[in-house]
């Protein structure tokens, strides 16, 4: 009759035993080492237990520029692979006005100019403003450059600086900002990052489902534009692509000028 040995039911127990041990010494090891290994603190700051309550769209980091058919939201991004474009972004609301972009070097006095297209879109009861799209072209690496779009009284001007030339040791600092919301909160992070004097010259930012205001998909562009309209910032507002109904579906506002498709599409 066959049966199992006394020696191998005591191999098996050995082995049992020697396992055990094995992962108590590991347990032992990774809480000794927990307490041991005190990385210390990187930062002050404790997440508030309450909900954090949204800023009223009557703040000032909402309003649009003063004037009639002011350029509003303006902003850059990358127009190129290799850092020598910019594509500038704009809306008027009133009437088309120019797509112009009119641009100097910190360097230089001389201005010259580039034109871009405007189109506009509907979804449902809304419509857009006129969103214009400019790329401006043959930049100098390393360069600080002004910008001005509008006509008039209304010409608002800003600036941002082109990064250094593509290679494999070329300094680049990117950025990354992500789930700002709409809070007070919000904006101290804002107003952290541009006192930051490491702050990146390329910006990711991401912004999580609106679910109580379609509204504030549009008001939020005002809150950020500090940052957008001199880094070639790429802005993400999450698209509700999980199949999920939220509030905002029926009222979707498809910002399709904050990403304009262009060559920095694939970036």
């Amino acid at each position: 009759m066959g049966g199992t040995s006394f020696s191998s039911i005591s191999s098996r127990s050995s082995s049992s035993v020697s396992s055990f041990a094995f992962l108590v010494v590991v347990v032992t090891l990774t809480f000794i080492g927990a307490r041991v290994c005190d990385g210390g603190k990187t930062s002050t700051f404790v997440r508030e237990v309450k909900k954090i309550d949204d800023m009223p769209l009557d703040s000032d980091v909402f309003q649009v520029p003063a004037g009639y058919n002011a350029p509003q939201q303006v902003h850059i991004t990358q127009g190129d692979h290799v850092g020598k474009a910019v594509i500038v972004s704009w809306v008027t609301v009133d009437e088309p006005g120019s797509s112009v972009v009119r641009y100097w070097s910190n360097n230089s006095q001389q201005k010259k100019q580039a034109k871009g297209k405007y189109g506009t879109y509907k979804f449902y009861s809304y419509t857009s403003g006129y969103i214009h799209h400019c790329t401006v072209r043959n930049l100098e690496y390393n360069t600080k450059y002004y910008y001005e779009v509008g006509i008039g009284h209304t010409v608002r001007t800003f600036w941002f600086v082109t990064p250094p030339e593509v290679g494999p040791d070329a300094p680049y600092t990117f950025g990354l900002i992500g789930d700002l919301g709409q809070s007070y909160d919000s904006n101290t992070t804002l107003a952290h990052y541009e006192q930051n004097p490491q702050k990146g010259q390329t910006v990711f930012m991401t912004q999580p489902q609106p679910q109580y205001s379609a509204f504030r998909e549009a008001s939020f562009g005002h809150a950020i534009f500090d940052i957008k309209n001199r880094t070639h910032a790429y802005y993400s507002w999450h698209r509700n692509q999980d199949g999920y109904a939220v509030e905002a579906d029926s009222l979707w506002f498809y910002n399709r000028h904050w990403n304009p498709v262009d060559e920095s599409s694939s970036s």
